[in-house]
């Protein structure tokens, strides 16, 4: 049994390129039995500007106008944008920097022109590691609610410029910015439910908001509706749609109104301000909590063993089927489903 988990393992961690870059961030798990104990991980997977800068590791690009207009853009083509963990640490410095810079009065956040996607959602399978059940639900939860929070808690102006297909968790941070401007390629998808997975980025209560219950339930339901982007802006869920080569010129042009204007920082497309913040800030907080507890549930498990049966990976399927038989041992690890909500 040991030897057939680790052959698991490897076909598990061989398939994850595949299906993060075919699938967007399509989630699995893997389990380890190491001197009878078990170990569960799983994993998700400009132009205007005169000053420009790239991370240290490459994956985020930035730039400052000379009228304050700062942007960052995601620079993983090849991988769809997916957020890795060092990315999001970038991104995260990044917004950090802006909110304490005087001279930045807007951020722009982008794929980047280079992208056929403006991002793929999160990609998970570098951060986790083997470890104790406990222990990887408390990561999971503190990571997720820390990356809604980046964008919850930013103090200026925020356009999320997006070039291509957005995915998951990308979609729903961009509905928390101030404004999308979508270029006319973009397509908008949350496909939780599908992959076993419960609403997050406050979508579970923003969607409904924004476009009503019977399309927000289309879109973060089972059904995983795809949303193009003059759909999207028929709902409200973008600003505005432009041609894919005129994305920067509209974003740009709509953050000089805005500093022409002294717009404050308004959370989505209706504007919340203070009140809005502190709903949201315990509504991630508590999704994100759910959204823990559903990488250990029955449905989870059940959706990758499907998703793994319909693509040929015959073994790594197997192993959610024993993952599922043998979750009554190991779920006793875990803090009780919903603990620490609000």
């Amino acid at each position: 049994l040991k030897s057939m988990m680790i052959a698991a393992q490897f076909q598990v961690y061989k398939s994850l390129g595949e299906s993060n870059s075919a699938k967007h961030g399509a989630a699995f798990l893997y389990r380890v039995i190491r001197q009878k104990k078990i170990a569960v991980c799983f994993s998700t997977s400009a132009t205007h500007t005169d000053k420009t800068s790239a991370s240290s590791n490459g994956q985020v690009l930035t730039s400052l106008s000379d009228d304050g207009i700062f942007t960052v853009q995601m620079n993983r083509p090849k991988t769809l944008n997916a957020w890795t963990e060092p990315m999001l640490r970038e991104i995260e410095r990044n917004f950090d920097r802006a909110s304490k810079d005087n001279s930045i009065k807007v951020l722009i956040l982008t794929g980047g022109s280079d992208s056929k996607y403006y991002c793929a959602g999160v990609n998970l399978s570098g951060i986790l590691k083997p470890m104790h059940p406990g222990k990887l639900h408390g990561l999971l939860r503190a990571k997720n609610q820390r990356l809604f929070d980046m964008f919850l808690d930013f103090n200026k102006p925020l356009i999320a410029a997006v070039n291509g297909p957005a995915i998951g968790a990308s979609v729903t941070s961009a509905t928390l910015c101030d404004a999308i401007v979508a270029s006319d390629n973009a397509t908008f998808s949350t496909p939780f439910a599908r992959l076993g997975l419960p609403a997050e980025g406050c979508s579970s209560v923003h969607f409904a908001q924004i476009m009503g219950k019977e399309n927000a339930e289309r879109m973060i339901g089972k059904e995983g509706w795809i949303v193009p982007a003059k759909e999207a802006y028929q709902l409200g869920l973008v600003h505005s749609v432009v041609p894919s080569d005129q994305l920067m010129t509209a974003s740009f042009d709509l953050a000089r109104e805005w500093i022409r204007t002294g717009k404050p920082r308004q959370i989505g497309p209706l504007k919340g301000g203070p009140e809005v913040l502190e709903e949201f800030k315990k509504v991630n907080a508590n999704e994100t909590i759910d959204l823990a507890d559903s990488f250990f549930s029955i449905d989870f498990l059940e959706g990758q063993r499907l998703f793994l049966s319909s693509r040929g990976k015959t073994l790594p399927a197997a192993m959610f089927s024993l993952l599922k038989l043998t979750r009554p041992l190991w779920k006793t690890m875990l803090p009780p489903e919903g603990l620490g909500k609000i």
